[in-house]
């Protein structure tokens, strides 16, 4: 659902959705750089509910980013129903729009990255959801500046 008003400017937050804990990234608000920001363990619906208005306050969020899993083929799966079922809810929830990107391999990238930074199995467990939050934040924000007309220099 990429959506024709969804901010070109403003805070974005990623979001690397799991049923017992989700990643969250957040942009800058040029929409350039993508940081890792925490793991959010799951608890129940209010609860989360809550953190994701939180979210919106502390980080000033304009719109969300849901990674949506996809086999390689490129058709959907399970996992992608349930993250655009997690991605209408937040919408519901916040108010904010919402738009599904391609995380394919996201994860994979986050444990490379983390394995050659020499971190413990724990430690790489504890990193990886924002990691491959940030990791599909940062190719959204890329895939959006390659969609849209560059400067022209006279």
């Amino acid at each position: 659902m990429s959506d024709v008003s969804f901010p070109s400017e403003g805070r974005l937050a990623g979001i690397d959705f799991g049923t017992v804990r989700i990643g969250i990234a957040v942009s800058d608000a040029g929409q350039c750089i993508a940081s890792p920001l925490e793991n959010y363990q799951r608890a129940d619906r209010p609860a989360d509910a809550r953190r994701f208005c939180r979210l919106i306050e502390q980080e000033a969020v304009v719109g969300f980013v849901v990674g949506l899993p996809v086999h390689s083929s490129g058709d959907e799966s399970q996992k992608s129903q349930e993250a655009r079922r997690f991605g209408d809810w937040l919408h519901q929830e916040t108010g904010l729009p919402v738009t599904y990107f391609d995380e394919r391999y996201t994860s994979v990238q986050a444990d490379q990255i983390l394995g050659d930074a020499g971190l413990t199995k724990k430690r790489r467990r504890e990193r990886r959801d924002m990691l491959a939050a940030q990791i599909l934040l940062a190719a959204f924000l890329d895939s959006q500046r390659q969609s849209s007309p560059g400067a022209l220099d006279d």
